[in-house]
């Protein structure tokens, strides 16, 4: 629950320049978070090595993989089709062979391998590197499994290839796995345990997008508040590390302000924050540099301190409240949204109510919003309860979205009558004859296109708005392009 899925990208196909020394095809499907998407870019471009070209065709691939996730029980029964699907199609071209990678692919190799026998080859997310060899294995007519979790692996030596990319974002990977044990999630199961990227290589990606015509990245991680690097291992051994190690280690405020001077007119977004670890120096580095984007995502999961106790959430209410306070203060301009899972186990009318009582203290700019569901695997399945009914579920799910409809058109209707820079990213969904960007807010912003184009920071004018959208005329190119 802690990386937004955006809907509009799930079961995206994958495609890359073709080389036309490659003579196989490789189908590659991404569903989940940003950090799926981005490990697709990795084992493409491992694979591109292999003599594999990309096709969007599954019927012509000689490799067809999906990279999955376990975050929702939907995701999870979406891929079983999917496999479904690939399969039928394998009876027809028996040279084909399926694979899984990601989170499912852990947490269901022996399901997928040796009772269903639905795939020829499983993939955990610290294996792609072992691609090379499991596709060996699988040409000469054996299974192949890897599955280990590693304390090291951040494929930071690893080029990503960049998949269907608008050419304008970029996601830049920075840690991988997760020490929080949040009992509604898997991913610290499926994903290990947290580990930061060599500073060093992230700038030189971000260098690298830079010189391709890039304007904008994403870093991304887990939880990018608790990037550490003192040269390398795990989070968790930090109290172990050399005096001098310690002296020079990274924070994420600190490779954030590397990243924001290495590239001034780069704009720069991160995703996803935890609220017991993004710091107010983080947001101190926000507004000290103009080209790091006014948004936060800030899950809270819930308003209920008994509710954040029951998730192992290592904050309190108050504790919310007051790093709030502190991004309104430091950084006024700045927008945040939320995630929010409602009918946790034990939640009461009272939880409930205390959930709606934060959101109008913060009134969100906009968030995602989920009824529980209970994971396998998860500490919340093996040790609580589902026991809230689906009826009350839905019902306090309803409330909640309402509400955030209603805190969403509050926070866009304030953007009315400024002037705001926008990066466009392409045509607007409902007018090919506007064109569709993000300000800094990561509010979606349409305008006429006029002789605007692609990749072109433009100042835009905001006339009007919707919930989730804001409308307006450009008035010329800000100093940014």
């Amino acid at each position: 629950m802690e990386k937004i899925i955006d809907e509009n990208q799930q079961g995206n196909s994958l495609v890359l320049e073709q080389n036309k020394n490659n003579n196989r095809k490789l189908y590659i499907e991404s569903y989940g978070c940003q950090m799926n998407f981005a490990d697709s870019e990795i084992v493409a471009s491992i694979l591109a090595k292999e003599g594999f070209n990309t096709t969007q065709s599954m019927e012509d691939a000689d490799l067809v993989l999906v990279n999955t996730c376990s975050i929702r029980d939907k995701a999870e029964q979406t891929i079983r089709k999917r496999l479904e699907k690939f399969n039928a199609v394998k009876r027809i071209n028996p040279k084909m062979k399926v694979g899984v990678l990601g989170c499912m692919a852990e947490r269901l190799k022996d399901k997928f391998l040796e009772e269903e026998k639905i795939v020829d080859m499983v993939v955990g997310p610290d294996a792609y590197k072992d691609l090379p060899n499991l596709v060996q294995e699988i040409d000469e007519g054996r299974e192949a499994v890897n599955v280990l979790l590693s304390k090291e692996e951040t494929y930071g030596d690893i080029a990503p290839v960049r998949l269907n990319s608008n050419g304008v974002s970029a996601f830049v990977s920075i840690t991988r796995g997760c020490d929080n044990m949040c009992t509604f999630c898997v991913v610290p199961f499926t994903r290990g345990r947290e580990r930061s990227r060599d500073p060093q290589s992230i700038l030189g990606e971000v260098n690298d997008l830079w010189s391709r015509g890039f304007k904008e990245i994403i870093l991304l991680g887990q939880n990018v508040d608790s990037y550490l690097w003192y040269g390398g291992g795990l989070k968790k051994d930090f109290d172990k590390a050399t005096d001098i190690q310690k002296a020079t280690a990274v924070s994420f405020a600190n490779l954030l302000e590397l990243v924001a001077e290495a590239q001034p007119k780069l704009r720069i977004r991160f995703s996803t924050s935890n609220p017991q670890d993004l710091t107010v120096d983080v947001i101190h580095t926000m507004a000290a540099h103009k080209n790091i984007c006014n948004h936060i995502h800030l899950p809270v999961q819930s308003g209920s301190d008994s509710i954040l106790k029951a998730m192992n959430r290592l904050h309190t209410r108050a504790e919310y409240f007051e790093l709030i306070d502190n991004i309104r203060k430091i950084l006024p301009q700045c927008a945040i949204s939320q995630d929010m899972i409602t009918g946790f186990p034990t939640e009461t009318e009272e939880d409930h109510q205390q959930t709606l009582s934060l959101m109008e203290y913060v009134k969100y700019d906009f968030g995602f919003m989920f009824a529980y569901s209970e994971r396998p695997g998860t500490l919340a399945e093996r040790k609580m309860e589902d026991d809230v009914p689906e009826e009350v579920k839905k019902r306090r799910l309803t409330e909640i979205i309402n509400l955030q409809r209603k805190h969403s058109h509050y926070r866009t209707q304030q953007h009315l009558g400024k002037t705001e820079e926008v990066l466009i990213e392409g045509s607007s969904k409902k007018s090919d004859e506007h064109w569709m960007g993000r300000n800094s807010q990561n509010t979606v912003v349409v305008f006429p296109k006029e002789h605007y184009q692609v990749g072109e920071f433009v100042n835009v004018k905001i006339l009007d708005c919707t919930t989730a959208t804001l409308i307006g005329e450009a008035i010329g190119y800000s100093d940014n392009n």
